[in-house]
């Protein structure tokens, strides 16, 4: 893509040129052509519009003078900085604002010819808008994703940062996407990226709302939780959905369908909702080929739809499936039959996925995203429905921040796990030890042994040495993600891998 700044312009809202005085030469600069828009320096060129985002860990302002030294000659900045004279500023009252209007208009405006799926929660975003893309694409209708896992089209993958990442990579990724002949795309929609105005200026035809729990609450994140609950609030009422489809069993439902002027379909597990769109019900841990998962009894409106089987674990995962459908069949005409079919046979990185070894008859490891109190409480709860010799659950937490989550993830294992390794998730500028620490103080004085070791290679190589026939482990709070981040590094780290690895060196002694 390539536009004139002057052509820009008109999106940013309240802005004003500053430098070069002289406002021909600003004129003149202003039909400059840029091919970028960006709000990293290390990415910013000659040809690049940088954007000065304030955050809550670095000021984008400071790194004007390095995008500068890269080429760059065009700036977005909400305050006046000390650049040189060939340098154009064009002050905005807020940069974010700016970057989300911007990228919509240099991209022209890509979501206005796709139906886009927006999912809110603090569980389940991920596994459902996975499933819901899973089942889309194998219906034959090419469905992008973006979320927790990355973005996602076309038999393509690009890594992101954050679960709705910012706005001028949305914009650009829908563009690609719509390039690609993708015409539909389900994005997990965080409650910063709602607050931040990360999907400022998209509209979202179909929403939906899968569960609400205390978390990101504190530090540099949200400063409450009805804060935290009335940003994901705005996903239903400010972003223009025609559908709503709402957990019917949540405790917020009432609070997250308040004011809310679209259709609204409910979907929920026990006999309590059973007329909901779409409810389920004998939920029972099932095998299906060596893979773990659960059966359950399906409904749609209160008719029955028979017995089937979803690869993943627990009441949770049903819900989530039950979400996908909705969407699926309800808002975008996708048979119902299809529909369970393709569910039968999903695979969700990182979401419950096993890994097994010929040289450990009998063990089976879950690798799974669980990253706090909840969701971990929730996989221990039905990894124990197995009736495993022992559950062992491999765990830690991220540094730096979220800190209430290393207590609610201790309280969450000390009684469901027969054992708990804890180890290092991402500790980044803080010292392993320390939350590893805070976690074990958590613990109860009867909570099950803990072994603490902070590399998380070691601590897999541990529990690989240790199974014994009959035991499930759990390793939670990585899932799909490729990588620690150790200090300001990001380490290449796939526990698939390493597990592989472990099996490998296994010795006839091991395994006698």
């Amino acid at each position: 893509m390539m536009k004139q700044i002057s052509q820009l312009l008109p999106a940013l809202d309240g802005y004003r040129l500053i430098r070069p005085a002289d406002p021909r030469a600003a004129g003149r600069m202003a039909d400059r052509r840029v091919t970028a828009l960006c709000c990293d320096s290390r990415k910013a060129g000659d040809a690049s519009l940088f954007f000065c985002l304030p955050g809550a860990q670095a000021d984008g302002h400071r790194y004007a003078p390095a995008a500068y030294r890269n080429g760059t000659r065009a700036f977005v900045v909400e305050r006046e900085l000390d650049l040189p004279d060939d340098a154009l500023q064009i002050i905005v009252p807020d940069a974010r604002t700016a970057l989300a209007d911007a990228s919509a208009c240099f991209y022209e405006h890509p979501d206005r010819e796709m139906t886009l799926i927006g999912i809110t929660g603090t569980k389940g975003k991920t596994t459902t808008a996975l499933l819901t893309a899973a089942v889309l694409n194998a219906a034959g209708r090419p469905t992008g994703y973006v979320g927790t896992n990355g973005i996602e089209f076309a038999g393509m993958h690009f890594p992101t940062v954050n679960s709705t990442p910012e706005s001028v990579e949305i914009f650009r990724y829908l563009r690609y996407m719509l390039d690609s002949g993708v015409r539909t795309c389900v994005m997990e929609v965080s409650s910063q990226g709602l607050w931040k105005g990360r999907v400022r200026g998209l509209t979202f035809g179909i929403t939906m709302f899968t569960n609400l729990s205390p978390d990101h609450v504190g530090g540099a994140e949200h400063p409450d939780f009805d804060h935290y609950m009335a940003c994901k609030h705005t996903l239903f009422t400010d972003y223009g959905t025609s559908l709503m489809l709402c957990q019917a069993n949540d405790p917020h439902t009432d609070d997250m369908t308040r004011g809310v002027t679209a259709p609204i379909l409910y979907f929920g597990v026990g006999p309590s909702v059973r007329e909901a769109a779409w409810s389920a019900d004998g939920i029972a841990p099932a095998w299906r080929d060596g893979q773990p998962g659960v059966s359950f009894d399906c409904f749609r409106r209160g008719a029955p739809l028979g017995t089937h089987f979803l690869p993943l674990p627990g009441r949770f995962n049903v819900e989530n499936a039950l979400g996908a459908l909705a969407v699926c069949c309800d808002g975008l005409g996708i048979r119902a039959d299809e529909a369970l079919d393709s569910l039968g046979s999903v695979v969700v990185p990182g979401r419950f996925q096993t890994v097994t070894s010929d040289r450990l008859p009998g063990v089976t490891f879950v690798i799974d995203y669980a990253h706090n109190g909840v969701s971990l409480a929730s996989i221990l709860d039905a990894l124990r429905e197995y009736r495993p010799g022992r559950l062992i659950c491999l765990f830690g937490s991220v540094g730096g921040r979220t800190y209430g989550r290393r207590k609610d993830m201790a309280e969450a294992a000390a009684h469901r796990a027969d054992l708990c390794i804890l180890t290092s998730d991402n500790p980044g500028p803080e010292d392993p030890m320390n939350v590893i620490r805070e976690i074990d103080a958590a613990f109860p004085a009867d909570g099950c042994p803990r072994l603490l070791i902070p590399d998380r290679e070691e601590a897999i190589r541990r529990a690989v040495s240790l199974v014994r026939p009959g035991d499930l482990i759990l390793l939670a709070g990585k899932g799909h993600e490729t990588y620690q981040l150790i200090g300001t590094r990001m380490v290449p780290f796939r526990e698939q891998d390493i597990l592989r690895s472990a099996f490998g060196e296994l010795s006839a002694a091991d395994r006698s």
